[in-house]
């Protein structure tokens, strides 16, 4: 099959608001940046569907006084386990961020009350109101603008439906040069597959920035995107950069009941910000038994309590009384009125069905605060980084913050690089690397092994290393997941490329991962519940 070689300054994988954020900044800076989307239009990810807003600052009390506050609330979420570096690094550059971004570059429109001063509401874990929204679907209305700036930008340079294969490294992409004796191994680009006609480009970059989002569709119940299969994690461990935290899968505790949609429709949690109550099939409020804070506990603690209370009754779900929220429920949640609506449920007269679903990747590839990888040339920004900013569960409204406050840096990093001209990758070097080679002859690329494949994986991490762990769970994960392994391996080298086959590849080998960190932490903490 024809491959294409090229050669940029900037590759950037992955759309979101942390991969637009990232190529938004390197382009206003002069830089051309080559920027890769899976689907057929910027975004398509995680960063779309995020419902109840980000991070700005609280009306009351001082800018340094309420960084305080911020960091104070993302460590006790986290229980402490945060990168306090990171945590500091967000509280302080985030309104900034918010400010010159998103407020004035992109120019979002975000809500604001009737004395024209931003609504600003509060979810779980916060002890202020200072999160900026518009509506519910606060994250599509800020990629709706940050895509818009990317798209016009002549120094942009978009892919759309291409999906990153392999990274290339000067170690293994490199074999018969000088590069082999270097004790460093820098990172020179990506394998691209193109899924509209199978071809795979072998893009040579001076920079890579890895923004693919996070691993949710790993798990059977999941709010995520159906790309987020963990794509980046799977390329950064073969070509062995440095990855942590990685048993640190947080679960949101409200997703629309489900029992057949691969993705289960997001109950934002600012709708217990506003008054709702988590109730049992009785009506029964049960929340404070479990935690002083009650409803607006951290979503760790409310996603065990709901799995408690089910576990107990034996009940499919539970339910979130929204009836007594004093806000006009259709203008503020429209996008929630307009799911439930959609099965027959008025949420201002009838309790919503809800269960604990996979949300957010607390871990991923280790990265410092300008979102550099152990891997010279090699940046990682977004859901599948791991700033530490988390520790061991994440603060609500969080994530969008910290993909653009990271991407922001990140771009910013990548810049002052192109600039010194000392992580450009030579000419001879670039000719050197091979075009992609696949042995796979075999078209057997069945949607129906696919498919089963796909039931194993998710059934195994959501019963076994899911909500709660024990060394018994994990060890039979363990067991079925290198078998799962080694047989999609075995597939996938023996089958024709494509992206069904690409994701199931990348997904499997996450999910290995991902239990082999579980196994290796024997402690219970925050998102990394251990029953035993």
């Amino acid at each position: 099959m024809q491959t294409q070689h090229c050669h940029v300054p900037v590759l950037v994988i992955g759309s979101g608001l942390a991969g637009c954020s990232a190529a938004l900044t390197l382009a206003d800076a002069g830089h051309e940046v080559l920027l890769v989307s899976e689907s057929d239009h910027l975004g398509g990810g995680n960063s779309e569907l995020a419902q109840g807003g980000i991070i700005y600052k609280a009306a009351e009390g001082t800018a340094a006084e309420e960084a305080l506050a911020l960091e104070r609330d993302i460590l006790v979420a986290g229980h402490e386990y945060n990168s306090v570096k990171a945590v500091k690094n967000l509280c302080e550059q985030g309104p900034a961020c918010v400010d010159k971004v998103l407020l004035e570059r992109v120019q979002v429109p975000f809500d604001k009350g009737p004395d024209g001063a931003w609504d600003l509401t509060r979810e779980g874990g916060h002890g202020r109101r200072r999160i900026l929204h518009k509506a519910d679907y606060s994250g599509a209305a800020i990629m709706d603008g940050i895509t818009e700036k990317v798209r016009a930008h002549r120094n942009v340079r978009i892919l759309y439906r291409h999906a990153a294969v392999d990274l290339l490294t000067s170690h293994h992409s490199l074999p018969g040069s000088q590069f082999r004796y270097e004790v460093e191994n820098r990172c020179l680009g990506a394998y691209v597959l193109n899924e509209a006609n199978g071809e795979t480009l072998t893009v040579i970059a001076d920079h890579t920035v890895l923004a693919t989002g996070g691993v949710g569709q790993i798990f059977l119940h999941s709010t995520n995107a159906p790309s987020c299969v963990g794509s980046a994690i799977s390329m950064a461990a073969r070509a062995g950069v440095e990855l942590a935290n990685l048993e640190f899968m947080q679960f949101h505790p409200t997703t629309l009941f489900s029992e057949t949609a691969s993705r289960c429709p997001l109950i934002t949690e600012a709708l217990r910000g506003e008054g709702g109550r988590l109730v049992d099939d009785k009506g029964e409020p049960f929340m404070q038994r479990h935690d002083k804070r009650g409803d607006l506990a951290p979503r760790d603690i409310v996603s065990q309590a709901m799995m408690e209370e089910m576990l107990a009754s034996g009940a499919p779900c539970l339910y979130l009384d929204a009836t007594k929220v004093e806000a006009d429920l259709p203008t503020r949640f429209p996008t929630v009125f307009q799911e439930c609506q959609e099965i027959g449920i008025d949420i201002r007269r009838e309790p919503i069905p809800v269960v604990p679903g996979a949300h957010y990747f607390c871990g991923g590839i280790l990265v410092d605060v300008d979102g550099r990888t152990s891997m010279p040339g090699l940046y990682a920004v977004g859901e599948c980084a791991c700033t530490g900013l988390h520790g061991a569960n994440r603060l609500a409204s969080t994530s969008l913050l910290e993909a653009l406050v990271w991407g922001v840096g990140c771009g910013r990093a990548v810049a002052a690089g192109i600039a010194s001209g000392a992580c450009a990758i030579p000419a001879g070097v670039a000719a050197g690397v091979p075009d992609w080679e696949h042995e796979g002859d075999d078209e057997n690329d069945d949607p129906a092994l696919v498919s089963q494949d796909w039931a194993s994986i998710r059934n195994t991490m959501w019963n076994y290393v899911g909500i709660s762990r024990s060394k018994m769970r994990l060890r039979r994960a363990f067991e079925e997941m290198r078998g799962l392994v080694r047989h999609i391996h075995d597939f996938y080298k023996h089958t024709p490329l494509s992206r069904r086959l690409l994701n199931l590849f990348q997904g499997v080998q996450t999910a290995y991962v991902i239990t082999q960190a579980a196994m290796r932490n024997k402690h219970s903490l925050g998102c990394h519940h251990r029953i035993d």
